[in-house]
Order: structure tokens, then C-alpha cells, then sequence
């Protein structure tokens, strides 16, 4: 492999890149080997030079284990040493707000500033279930969570009554670790409530199936929305900010990229028929499901990119160029290829794609290009400069 050719459009802004870790893992597997390996992730994200990780919070149905994404951004804290590290997201809806805002603050400072809090409503309706708590309810929770946990992690005292949860003077022991605080991001899916509530408040947004075709052209519709509710309620909203979450498997090769995801995609094809109660009818072949999940066009899914770093670098600037720009784009971590297949594609990412969009051969490229473009000149006086050097050797001594 020789990595993506040069001859490309206008590159875009910079963005920055991270992993989503909600996570997928088949309930065939042994679930301590895949939490560590979650962890193992996140090690290798921050060798790799990603800028950030969040792990999820789930409670039901087997395959995304973790039910604590703040234990896991304790572990991953102290294996790490640059990335950010990010809860994808807390369900809000099933926490006091003063405990969840006491254990951000609380990582903040493990952390030393690298944690952000992610804030959704709770995504599957199993675990409220579990909770007594009404789906239909959910998003009207997390309004008014949100209204409680930004001054409680800001430091700030708060006493508010709802019918869920009954403060008095409630705050953290700590301030947050930077005078900058921390920063809060708000989910967003189908629905504009994420991007409304983020805007009423002046939040990031994470934007967490931006592949999936079913809302890919809903983002830019969503961020307009999320622009003038900012604006309504004096806010800035900042698409640095912005996340935006999408599938990948990267290999040297299309057809070896599509042989790796074929090694899995069946399983995670079965807990997503299994939760929508659509049955899919690619079902019984891994080589259609691969298919169907990376064709664009309906009735496909086309929710991710299977393929080479080139294939890659197009499929990003192409949603950059139908949203208008977003600030980072996280790579949603999934279980379809082997753990030396995962490896290897996030290393190809972080070896051609990252460089590509940041920019970062730009003074390479170009002192390239002067060697070549005065190649004869160079040339013309290291040929001259041998010359007389070998002239003078052989000149008689006096």
C-alpha cells in the first residue's frame, strides 16, 4: 500500500477525530476480554494521536456492556495521557443529577481537565423499562436535568423540585479542575430536541448516527435548527463543537476490508433486527449484509464505510460538504472484524486519513515540490561542485 494519492479538491478545515465506544460486543464473547479491550482502545487511540474517546452507558439487551462509562473513563485515565475522555452518553434521565454532577467533577480533577460530559435521554427503552420510567418522558427528564447539572458542575448551588428529583442547596465539593470548566454535549438522533436544548443552553452537540442514511440528510436541518434556537436565547452556537458519529472498517484493500467485516456483521445485523423488530433481508449472508451496510441508496441502510483510507477521506469531506462543517468526526467502534483487523484499520486511519485532513505533510509536500521544481539547478551545481573537487585532487601537488 502506498497510501492515498495526493490529487484531491480543496481540502476542508481541519477537523479533529476520536472513537465512539458505546460499545457492540456479541454475547458470544467473554466480556472481560472485551471491556479491557475497550480500554486497550482507548490506549491505542492516544498512541495513535486521536484526539478523544467516549464510552457509553447502556443497561440492557447484551451487547453494549457498559453500564458505567464513567468507570471506564477512571481506567482509561490513568493509561492515557492526552486524549479527552468523554461520557457517550450519561442517560440523565436515570441519575439524581447532584451524583452525576459530583462524579464528572470528580473525574475532571482525576483527569486533570481531559473529561466532557454527554448528556441524552437514555436510547434503549429496556432499560427504562427496567427503571418504571415512561419513554414518552424522557426527553421532558432530560430538560430539566440539564437545568440542574450545568450550574451544578459549574460549581454553583441549586435548589429545584420536580417530580423525579428534589434538590436543597445542592452542590459539588469541587471546583471544576480548568477555569474553562467542562464541556457538555447533548445527543442528538432523529429527533431536533438534542439540538434545541443544546442551543437553549449554549452546548456542543454530538450528532451520533451521522452515517446512517435515514438522518445524514437531516443534519444540516438539525443544525439550523439548533442555530436559531442559539440565537433566540443569545447564544453562539460553534460548529468546532459539533460531533458527528460514523461507521468505518479500513484495510489495505476494498475487498480485504469487506472480507474482515464479513467475520462479524452478522451478529450485530441480529441485536439491531432484535431492537427495531425489522427484520433484514441480507440476514442469512454476511457477503449481502456488507452490502447492504455500505450501499448508498435506499432501500439500503448504507450506514458505514468499508474500505481504504482513500475511501475514507472522500466519504468525510463529501459529509463536511452536506452539513456545512462540523468540528470533529468520531469513528463508531464495532465488533464486525477480528481485534487484530479493528487495530489495524484505526492505525491506517490515524497513518492517512488524520494527516489528510489536518494538514499535517503540508510543509513536506512542499519542500518537495521546490526539490523538483529546481532539480536542474541543484543538480547543475552538485555536478559543477564534483568537478572541481575531483579537478583539484588530481592536480599535480606543487
Amino acid at each position: 500500500m502506498t497510501g492515498p494519492s495526493t490529487e484531491r479538491h480543496e481540502i476542508l478545515p481541519s477537523i479533529r477525530f476520536g472513537m465512539f465506544i458505546a460499545p457492540f460486543h456479541p454475547p458470544e464473547g467473554n466480556p472481560t476480554l472485551q471491556l479491557r479491550r475497550d480500554l486497550e482502545l482507548a490506549v491505542w487511540a492516544d498512541d495513535l494521536g486521536f484526539d478523544e474517546v467516549w464510552f457509553g452507558e447502556h443497561h440492557s439487551a447484551g451487547f453494549e456492556t457498559i453500564g458505567s462509562p464513567e468507570l471506564m473513563i477512571a481506567a482509561a485515565g490513568e493509561r492515557t495521557r492526552h486524549i479527552a475522555l468523554g461520557t457517550g452518553v450519561n442517560s440523565v434521565s436515570y441519575h439524581n443529577p447532584l451524583i452525576l454532577a459530583d462524579r464528572i467533577v470528580q473525574l475532571d480533577h482525576m483527569t486533570a481537565g481531559r473529561v466532557m460530559m454527554g448528556i441524552g435521554p437514555g436510547q434503549l427503552p429496556s432499560d427504562a423499562f427496567m427503571l418504571g420510567i415512561d419513554p414518552a418522558r424522557q426527553r421532558d427528564m432530560m430538560a430539566e436535568a440539564v437545568e440542574a447539572l450545568l450550574p451544578l458542575v459549574r460549581g454553583e448551588a441549586v435548589t429545584m423540585k420536580t417530580d423525579w428529583f428534589d434538590l436543597h442547596e445542592a452542590r459539588v465539593q469541587l471546583a471544576p479542575f480548568s477555569r474553562s470548566g467542562i464541556e457538555v454535549a447533548i445527543a442528538s438522533v432523529y429527533s431536533p430536541t438534542g439540538v434545541t436544548l443544546a442551543g437553549r443552553h449554549g452546548l456542543s452537540v454530538l450528532s451520533v448516527a451521522a452515517s446512517d442514511l435515514r438522518t445524514r440528510g437531516q443534519l444540516a436541518d438539525n443544525w439550523a435548527v439548533h442555530e436559531r434556537v442559539a440565537a433566540e436565547h443569545g447564544q453562539t452556537p460553534r460548529r468546532d463543537r459539533w460531533r458527528v458519529v460514523g461507521m468505518m472498517h479500513l484495510a489495505e484493500s476494498r475487498e480485504q476490508a469487506r472480507r474482515e467485516v464479513e467475520w462479524g456483521i452478522l451478529r450485530s445485523t441480529a441485536y439491531f433486527e432484535g431492537l427495531t423488530g425489522r427484520k433484514m433481508p441480507w440476514r442469512s449472508s454476511a457477503e449481502g449484509a456488507v452490502e447492504q451496510w455500505t450501499t448508498e441508496g435506499l432501500p439500503s441502510w448504507g450506514v458505514g464505510i468499508v474500505g481504504t483510507p482513500d475511501e475514507a477521506i472522500t466519504a468525510i469531506e463529501r459529509l463536511q460538504e452536506q452539513t456545512g462543517g462540523f468540528g470533529t468526526y468520531l469513528l463508531n467502534v464495532h465488533d464486525c472484524a477480528s481485534w487484530a483487523a479493528t487495530k489495524r484499520s484505526y492505525e491506517l486511519f490515524a497513518e492517512y486519513v488524520i494527516p489528510h485532513f489536518t494538514r499535517a505533510n503540508r510543509n513536506r509536500a512542499a519542500s518537495l515540490d521546490w526539490a523538483h521544481e529546481n532539480s536542474e539547478r541543484f543538480i547543475g551545481r552538485m555536478t559543477h561542485a564534483i568537478t572541481e573537487a575531483t579537478q583539484k585532487y588530481r592536480a599535480p601537488k606543487p
